[in-house]
């Protein structure tokens, strides 16, 4: 009830956006207040982190690997399987700084791997790179080599490369590859010998052709094709590279990569329909039986047939690898199941040599074969074997005064050629020390303990293998110093 002579006065604009104002102002003092006390924590935070005694990021390079020894042991299984074909194929190994000069990999523009180089300049102004590749440190010893070099060869190579690319799944910046080369061999002999050390190791390590398998291909069948369509040959290596990326990229961008190359709709749909044949026949209706290519593929599927591999390997026609320089056979390593990407890859290159400024070419063919993906491969089929640290034996000495007595018996053994170590620091409780042996999984320890010594003893306790000592409660068996071995 209004009361009378009393008038209700409306507040005024000004007075509205000023409340409003005073009321932002508000919100925003809080915000600030809530923004200092979490830049407060955090300051906390990385003041306790530099008290720390850590003061380096512990973890590897992005995309780099460490190898401690349960994961070194890994890695010297695989490439001890690695040296064993070769050595079986007649290889010789080789090895080469893993710095190039820059200029060894720019070959040709559009390959990805003048875009992934780690390269920089040194401080005497030289362009260098860490190598992303082997073959053209290949290329280059051997022209270093020059006429006193006696062809064929057949070397191999197990580097590091280096390349600065996207981490995936079986990709990271660092991986070892496992590089198998033959120069010299103009014949398709060369490559069956080549593929067939790869899926001899691809045995040795427990795969069957029911887990992988070589989609074999090659160059020569899409150069007869864009030939009979009057494309200039000096087009064939772009071509190349970017049918290599058909599967990383958008079907529109492939086509618009090779209509920028020059090439017409016609041509470009010529070559899609080369790229999907899947056999010998249907290769044979697109260029002829009487075309090179046709005669070699059969001939290298023969060869194939006779060492007992043909069911690891299937023409595919998609095949064609992203580097410039191969010119015949192509092939890649694919997994059945089609979870990784390629696990090896190569084929034919007869014209790097002349690349690089040789008088003359050479034939060549080879593989690299990277330890990413086969490893993932092996662990996830569980056939990596449980790796020990390869100790045979463990000298426990009973205390400090038998040390030397332990060290005499060390020795005798490590000359026999066992692998062997010794307790240097004895634990209060010596069951510490058998404990410690049977964790390193040594096969034995032994004991010197006086009472033994005095009778030229020692205690064998057997940690494996049929005569293990199942009883942790029993010491071992006494055995004649002179008897040990």
């Amino acid at each position: 009830m209004a009361t009378a002579g009393l008038e209700l006065k409306e507040p005024s604009k000004r007075e509205i956006l000023n409340d409003e104002i005073s009321e932002l102002n508000k919100q925003l003092n809080e915000k600030m207040a809530q923004m200092a006390a979490l830049d407060e924590t955090k300051k906390k935070g990385r003041a306790k982190k530099s008290d720390s005694k850590s003061l380096i990021d512990v973890d590897p390079v992005q995309g780099t690997r460490d190898f401690p020894p349960e994961e070194m042991r890994v890695r010297n299984w695989l490439f001890s399987h690695y040296r064993k074909v070769a050595q079986q194929f007649g290889f010789e190994e080789y090895d080469a700084p893993v710095l190039e000069a820059e200029n060894l990999y720019t070959r040709k523009a559009g390959e990805e791997i003048v875009q992934q180089m780690f390269n920089f300049t040194t401080k005497g102004g030289h362009k260098v790179a860490l190598r992303p590749e082997m073959t053209p440190t290949l290329a280059r010893l051997v022209m270093q080599k020059g006429q006193s070099l006696l062809l064929p060869i057949k070397w191999f190579s197990i580097p590091q490369c280096w390349r600065y690319e996207a981490i995936t799944r079986g990709r990271r910046r660092e991986h070892f590859q496992w590089n198998m080369d033959i120069l010299g061999v103009t014949g398709i002999t060369a490559e069956a010998e080549i593929l067939a050390a790869a899926i001899t190791f691809l045995s040795n390590v427990g795969l069957t052709s029911k887990d992988v398998g070589f989609k074999v291909n090659s160059r020569k069948l899409l150069q007869t094709v864009l030939e009979n369509a009057g494309v200039p040959k000096d087009k064939f290596a772009p071509v190349c590279v970017i049918v290599d990326k058909m599967e990383k990229i958008e079907e529109e961008e492939v086509e618009k990569m090779l209509s920028d190359l020059g090439l017409e709709k016609s041509i470009i749909k010529n070559i899609r329909d080369t790229l999907s044949l899947k056999s010998i026949d249907e290769m044979v209706e697109a260029v002829g039986d009487d075309a090179e290519v046709v005669k070699e593929l059969r001939d290298l599927f023969r060869i194939i047939d006779a060492y007992g591999y043909s069911d690891w390997i299937q023409f595919d026609a998609s095949v064609v690898r992203g580097l410039a320089y191969y010119t015949g056979v192509v092939f890649e390593c694919f997994d059945r199941e089609g979870v990784f990407r390629a696990i090896c890859g190569g084929g034919r290159y007869d014209n790097l040599m002349l690349t690089y400024g040789h008088n003359k070419a050479i034939p060549a063919c080879g593989f690299g074969f990277g330890d990413c993906v086969i490893m993932e491969l092996l662990q996830e089929k569980k056939l990596v074997p449980e790796l020990s640290p390869g100790v045979q034996d463990l000298i426990i000495p009973f205390n400090e005064s038998m040390r030397s007595n332990a060290i005499t018996v060390l020795q005798k053994l490590r000359s026999a050629g066992r692998s062997v170590d010794i307790i240097l620091k004895n634990p209060k409780n010596p069951k510490a020390s058998f404990t410690y042996a049977d964790r390193i999984g040594a096969e034995r320890a032994i004991f010197v303990a006086p009472s033994e010594w005095e009778s030229n003893s020692v205690v064998v306790k057997n940690l494996r293998g049929e005569g293990k000592h199942k009883d942790d409660g029993d010491r071992g068996t006494s055995v004649k110093i002179e008897d040990l071995e």
